[in-house]
């Protein structure tokens, strides 16, 4: 099996992604990717695994009605993905949690 390149950096207590990755996620392009969490459009959350979980971080992106969230190991590499997208209708909020 490949190995997923890493999308996701860990420091200083906080984890960057790829641009790349939320855009291709989301269906969007990569430059929009920073103005819309400026303007607070594009949110994220960020969980870390613990007990069976630990090593593992849970980030998910939100975007008006789509949902793209990636599971990485402690070296940032991509270990699960997935996209909801609601098309017209707006994300329910349980998706949010």
């Amino acid at each position: 099996m490949a190995s997923t390149p890493r999308a996701v950096r860990f420091g200083n207590g906080s984890a960057t992604v790829d641009a790349a990755t939320i855009a291709e996620g989301l269906g969007m392009s990569a430059s929009d990717v920073q103005p819309l969490m400026r303007s607070g459009e594009l949110t994220s959350r960020c969980e870390v695994g613990q007990d069976q979980d630990a090593g593992l971080t849970r980030l998910t992106f939100f975007l008006r009605s789509r949902r793209f969230r990636i599971v990485v190991d402690s070296s940032g590499r991509i270990l699960r993905r997935s996209t909801i997208d609601f098309g017209e209708r707006p994300l329910p909020p349980s998706l949010r949690a």
